[in-house]
């Protein structure tokens, strides 16, 4: 089965050719990340009219890398997959009227796709044989959810941030260092050369509950740079070293934690933040020592791409099948998390 997917929640225009939920026949994302990096974080206008601009283009060139024109669409695509929510309004709006015209026009049933479903399922594409119960942890710049997947669309939420999401608490620590936007791989990029244990930034375990919450570690940082103006290059970079290491440790022992309680063996990590070097590094570390599995997928799964709204469009058509109301296909940017 050939899905074409289309994900435009935020500030990526993406678009994929996906083959029975797992093999990706193409992929295409346009970041915004030029247009917002002035402004140090994603403003909704400028992100809706960017994906009009980058729609249309973005999905030409998904169907000419997957070597289907046009003229063979019906022939070769089956399904029709967007992004129906959380988002940002304007942005999903663009990807749904394109779906809906498309599946119009070529007579092709629509699958809605819950963007943080895309994020647990991203590991899918490069995981043929995970399969839950499995405990997911997605950290972006927008959210950051504990969920236990007990069987595909099924789900029990743990806990998620009270304030800041793992990524946004990245962008504003690089904004008060002076750095560019996103903050998250620059902030990474200069941790490499700094000391994790020079500055003692607090750890918000929250021991008790299984929310998260991150404006601790930034009020911290603050305080710390108007005690401690940054004195050099290498100073800058232990600040940055020890800010990482607190969200990494933090997200260690919230995730590492849930999965003893409730017995998982598997922890599967979705959303941009996956893509920092040091998390990854520790959660693999850590389930080694635990002994439990660890998936994360590659840094291109991690942020947002259409291939992921394809993989879970196709495992859910396969436990719901192709038939879903206007309620169902109508945007939502504050859509919650729920069973199918």
């Amino acid at each position: 089965m050939n899905i074409l997917a289309i994900e435009t929640s935020c500030d990526e225009t993406s678009a994929s050719v996906i083959s029975n939920g797992l093999d990706v026949k193409s992929l295409v994302i346009s970041s915004q990340i030029p247009i917002h990096a002035k402004f140090f974080g994603v403003v909704p206008e400028l992100a809706s009219r960017a994906h009009i601009e980058n729609i249309n283009p973005v999905i030409a060139k998904t169907l000419s890398d997957a070597k289907i024109s046009f003229n063979d669409f019906t022939k070769k695509i089956d399904a029709i997959a967007f992004t129906v929510g959380p988002g940002l309004a304007g942005a999903l709006l663009v990807g749904s009227v394109v779906a809906k015209s498309l599946a119009s026009v070529y007579r092709k049933p629509l699958i809605p796709v819950n963007h943080l479903e895309g994020h647990i399922y991203s590991t899918f594409i490069e995981n043929k044989s995970l399969k839950p119960p499995f405990l997911a942890l997605i950290i972006s710049g927008g959210h950051t959810e504990l969920i236990i997947v007990e069987d595909f669309g099924r789900y029990k939420i743990l806990g998620g941030t009270r304030d800041d999401a793992v990524g946004e608490a990245f962008d504003k620590a690089a904004k008060m260092l002076g750095l560019s936007y996103p903050g998250g791989p620059i902030i990474d990029e200069k941790s490499s050369r700094g000391n994790p244990s020079a500055i003692k930034f607090t750890r918000p375990y929250l021991k008790g509950s299984w929310d998260f919450s991150f404006s601790g570690i930034k009020t911290s940082l603050l305080n710390y740079l108007k005690a401690n103006p940054i004195k050099s290059g290498q100073h800058l970079n232990d600040i940055c070293a020890s800010f990482r290491m607190a969200i990494a440790e933090t997200l260690n022992f919230k995730a590492f934690e849930a999965a003893k309680e409730f017995n998982l063996k598997k922890v599967v990590l979705g959303g941009g933040a996956s893509s920092n070097s040091l998390i990854r590094y520790m959660f693999l570390e850590n389930g080694k020592k635990n002994k439990i599995k660890v998936f994360i997928p590659s840094p291109i799964y991690c942020t947002d791409n259409a291939a992921m709204i394809g993989s879970c469009a196709y495992l859910k058509q396969k436990k719901c099948g192709l038939s879903y109301s206007s309620f169902q296909l109508k945007s939502n940017p504050s859509l919650l998390l729920s069973n199918w």
